[in-house]
């Protein structure tokens, strides 16, 4: 399988949950910037934006992805260099939206990422027919202890949630972008 071209990530800061249920913008993480880009760019996602209200903290990505894209790290790391190349910074979801629709075939149909089942749910099979066509689809991952169901609420699709055979179900962003992609756009030919 191809990767289709039309699948966009955003990585959401806010409005999201801390431990108390308290609706919060969480801090960048370096780790999900590096880790999240290199598995888009595995999996052929055309951007990763990185969606934060607070300037503070979209100073500190633009610092990073200077160092990694233009500087010292470039040098060092060219695959890291061209998996970065694929952040962009927004602060909000619906500049994402609009850039999106600019750049695109219109405005993306946006579906969240949940660890707890929904009644909206759509399967990874699903998705992965849809993302087949050319309309493009932008995946929400939050940060913290998870997006708000406000926010969820008004996404077009919720994924179904990855589910192991424990009660334990907190994995980290990083591990979940990179099993929803592999789920998702996956070359399943290699296990034939």
């Amino acid at each position: 399988m191809t990767a289709p071209g039309n699948l966009y990530l955003a990585l959401i800061h806010h409005p999201v949950y801390n431990k108390n249920g308290e609706v919060i913008a969480s801090a960048v993480s370096n780790l999900d910037l590096h880790d999240i880009s290199r598995a888009a760019k595995t999996y052929g996602v055309r951007a990763f934006y990185i969606v934060t209200p607070l300037a503070d903290q979209r100073e500190l990505v633009e610092r990073i992805l200077s160092h990694w894209t233009e500087g010292v790290g470039a040098r060092y790391n060219p695959d890291r260099s061209e998996a970065l190349r694929l952040i962009r910074i927004a602060v909000s979801l619906d500049a994402v939206l609009d850039e999106i629709a600019r750049n695109g075939k219109g405005v993306p149909v946006t579906v969240v990422t949940d660890a707890r089942p929904h009644p909206r749910n759509i399967s990874y099979s699903a998705l992965s027919e849809l993302l087949k066509g050319e309309h493009p689809y932008l995946l929400l991952f939050g940060t913290g202890w998870g997006l708000t169901q406000e926010f969820i609420d008004k996404a077009d699709y919720v994924l179904a949630p990855i589910m192991g055979h424990t009660g334990y179900n907190h994995l980290s962003v990083r591990s979940a972008a990179a099993i929803v992609l592999d789920r998702l756009l996956g070359d399943r030919n290699f296990l034939s």
